[in-house]
């Protein structure tokens, strides 16, 4: 019961110390094997009463599915049968070797699709489970030579881009089919067309660095311009970084203050120094796990900013929900580069280091180490409004904005009024 006991005790401090958290995730490998899209009942003992607690919390349970079947999975068998796996045109059948030998689910086959959410169904949607984060969306081929994988649609070279956007179509037909609306998952990737199903986008296992940090703002503007809203990063990167280290503080500290300002915000990291599996047996025993991530495991200064940037995101509850009703009726995205809202002012063309939160909240990131303030462009046509000190700005012009570590610099469009300090509630 080690598993789903951790989990939940994550849940209870959460709400122990007042913290606002509306989803917690289960990642991988809490299955027996690959494919089998169940919990293994040895880690995860009474799923339904875990997610009814959570609930009585107020918080949504989430959990990871991969594409990948393994070979010794219960379903194997009768997916190779009814050609419901990406076939390979020469070689070994198997795609993907990690913890065992796989192959990838065939999302583009209607069959296929059908199949895994009557599994997913059954093991996860029936047991109260409402979100799902589909990991491994690309998919990740362990040779990557597409030319010899071929799908249901056809040829990998020539629909292999596809992929993505049908995997989340499994999950959104499902789900809509079970009668569920506004259906939104986490999804490691997208193409064209992946926002009509739901989609999340995240932008992969990226280094815990302040020069990705710098490259998640840039990606982020571009997959909004490129017509899919929801977007969102590992808050501190995916790859490294020790919580008890004062650089890696220092990045994540400056990272959760983007994310707070993100579509949506979500803290996810393999932190070091890695722990080794406990028990070496199937499903979770065989994966170790990182070190705690959570947002008191960074030392008091850097909680006592995670908190506040928290409840700052809760206060903002109202606006943020307006944008996401205009993602939904018009592809408005929440977050975007500052010609989306001023396209005359040519200035505004060349920023990509600040972005728009809907019409009203300028954000500008810092995205270097011991970095205390930077050069802000304010956008001609509007009055801007310091968050922090309430000195107004004519537009038109750069200024240079003070950032001491507890503060990310965040201005006011014309009179906005909107609850960024606490005093503002």
């Amino acid at each position: 019961m080690y598993a789903e006991q951790t989990q939940l005790g994550v849940a209870r401090e959460h709400v122990r110390r007042g913290l606002p958290i509306s989803v917690i995730v289960i990642d991988f490998f809490h299955w027996p094997n690959q494919g089998d899209w169940t919990f293994d009942e040895a880690y995860w003992p009474d799923p339904e009463g875990m997610v009814r607690e959570l609930r009585e919390m107020g918080i949504e349970l989430m959990v990871s599915v991969w594409p990948t079947v393994q070979t010794e999975s219960l379903n194997y068998g009768e997916m190779v049968e009814k050609g419901y796996l990406v076939r390979t045109d020469r070689g070994i059948r198997t795609q993907f070797q990690f913890l065992g030998q796989n192959e990838i689910f065939d999302a583009t086959h209607p069959g296929a699709r059908e199949f895994v959410w009557e599994q997913i169904k059954r093991n996860y949607y029936d047991k109260g489970i409402r979100l799902f984060w589909l990991d491994e969306a690309e998919p990740e081929f362990g040779v990557y030579d597409h030319d010899i994988y071929r799908y249901d649609a056809g040829p990998a070279l020539q629909v292999g881009n596809w992929y993505p956007s049908q995997y989340s179509r499994t999950f959104y037909e499902g789900m809509t089919g079970a009668g569920q609306e506004n259906v939104i998952n986490l999804v490691r990737s997208a193409w064209a067309g992946s926002q009509r199903y739901g989609a999340l986008a995240w932008s992969g296992d990226i280094a815990s660095t302040f020069e990705v940090l710098g490259h998640q703002v840039r990606a982020g503007l571009n997959m909004a311009i490129a017509g899919i809203p929801w977007w969102t990063t590992d808050i501190g990167g995916f790859h490294g970084g020790n919580p008890d280290d004062p650089a890696f503080r220092e990045c994540i500290i400056r990272w959760f203050q983007y994310g707070t300002f993100c579509p949506v915000m979500r803290l996810h990291g393999d932190r070091s120094p890695y722990r080794e599996a406990d028990t070496g047996l199937p499903g979770g025993g065989l994966w170790g796990s990182g070190a705690d991530n959570e947002v008191w495991s960074y030392g008091d200064e850097a909680y006592g900013i995670f908190g506040e940037h928290m409840r700052l995101r809760e206060r903002l509850r109202p606006y943020l929900t307006e944008q996401m009703e205009a993602a939904h009726l018009k592809g408005t995205p929440p977050m975007r580069p500052l010609f989306y809202d001023f396209p005359d002012d040519s200035a505004a063309w060349d920023v990509d280091d600040q972005f728009m939160l809907g019409p009203d909240l300028l954000i500008a990131p810092i995205l270097q180490a011991d970095v205390r303030g930077r050069d802000v462009y304010l956008p001609a046509g509007s009055k801007w409004t310091d968050a922090h000190s309430g000195e107004t700005l004519d537009g038109g012009q750069a200024i240079f904005a003070d950032a001491p570590i507890e503060r990310i610099p965040v201005y006011l469009r014309g009179g906005a009024k909107l609850p960024i300090r606490a005093s503002a509630e």
